[in-house]
């Protein structure tokens, strides 16, 4: 009589293996044992049959109790005293691993096979101006929609599908190799669980035709360049009812030649003259839908940012608007009258700028000419 093995060694896991490293050992020993993958090979079928049968007692704490404490007689107890009785009785748990890999689980229910429509994927663009207020666009699109003949169920007007005769509507059929028994798919209705005995003409039984629509879509305000709207079931129609896919439209935002956007804040240049930039004042500036009047401090110097707060672009996530920043440019006059240089002349002197002699020389030194 042979010996049977601890069934710990079996896995390769020690005696406290929690339930999570029993399923991985399990399932790494069983893919390489399992008789698809070692045909005509009796060594590898008596080891998968081992494999399951520790697996079996181990992964259920009542049998891994009574193992614990009195071996394979514990065991056996646990098992009702028939003992190990196959890899029928192990289907189950074999099922919940593994899934379709070999053929199929038994947890399947047929309507699996009918195609739910793809997504679809737009690009949009939209301006600065609509980017701001939010717009409603409309998108034309040419996509497979629900059949108004059969509305979609792809079986001819006055006629329905019937239950499949060969899996009686589960959408599987159970096979038989050696001691295992498999689901697989149901060939005749390709897993629906039922066929259909008049299609539809217009569709041809597929339960949906090509047509050109128009999609109304909400572009919120503050949308940024790249982003991505979904539209829930706007996407293609499924099969024989089989639910739609979604269409994503990617939002794409002309520049503007006024202004650079980060985010939600805008940037904008203001070219102002000599005497603005000394003294100080006001000037208007442009934002997107509005003119504002900035305020200048006396001594800005060319390149200085001054910040209008919350006259930016409206923010895509929360509320309010960013900032228009002012990138300000000090306008350097390239022709002046001889009034014009005689004051800047006396500006100098009276400013004690010794490096201007005249005039002219003032002229050439601030202005390059």
């Amino acid at each position: 009589m042979t010996t049977k093995r601890d069934y710990y060694e079996v896995l390769g896991v020690s005696k406290n293996a929690s339930p999570d490293e029993l399923k991985a050992a399990y399932r790494k020993m069983a893919l390489q044992h399992h008789p698809d993958r070692n045909q005509n090979d009796k060594a590898s079928e008596e080891k998968f049959k081992e494999i399951n049968e520790a697996y079996e007692v181990l992964s259920t704490p009542e049998k891994r109790s009574g193992y614990d404490q009195f071996g394979h007689a514990g065991a056996r107890g646990g098992m009702g005293g028939e003992g190990f009785q196959g890899f029928e009785g192990f289907g189950e748990a074999f099922s919940d691993l593994f899934g379709d890999l070999f053929g199929g689980g038994s947890g399947g229910r047929g309507r699996g096979s009918r195609r739910g429509g793809a997504d679809l994927k737009y690009e949009h663009v939209v301006s600065l101006h609509d980017a701001f207020n939010g717009v409603d666009a409309s998108i034309r699109l040419e996509r497979p929609i629900p059949c108004s003949v059969c509305s979609g169920s792809g079986a001819k007007p006055a006629t329905s599908a019937r239950v499949c005769s060969q899996c009686g509507g589960a959408g599987q059929v159970r096979l038989s190799r050696g001691f295992l028994s498999m689901a697989q798919t149901c060939p005749r209705c390709s897993g629906e669980g039922r066929v259909l005995e008049s299609p539809c003409a217009a569709c041809h039984g597929r339960g949906r035709t090509r047509s050109t629509e128009t999609i109304k879509v909400r572009i919120p305000p503050g949308v940024e360049d790249g982003t991505t709207l979904r539209v829930s079931g706007s996407g293609e129609a499924g099969e024989r009812g089989a639910p739609s896919g979604d269409l994503y439209v990617v939002v794409r935002v002309e520049e503007d030649a006024r202004f650079e956007r980060d985010g939600a804040d805008l940037l904008t240049d203001k070219n102002i003259s000599i005497p603005m930039a000394v003294l100080g004042g006001e000037t208007e500036v442009p934002t997107v839908d509005a003119t504002l009047t900035l305020r200048v401090p006396p001594g800005t110097a060319s390149g200085t940012l001054l910040r209008l707060r919350g006259s930016g672009m409206p923010r895509l996530r929360g509320s309010g608007r960013g900032d228009l920043l002012v990138r300000i440019r000090v306008d350097i006059p390239s022709k002046l009258s001889k009034e014009q240089r005689q004051m800047f002349a006396q500006l100098a002197k009276s400013l004690g700028d010794s490096g201007v002699s005249d005039e002219e020389g003032f002229i050439k030194k601030v202005f390059g000419k």
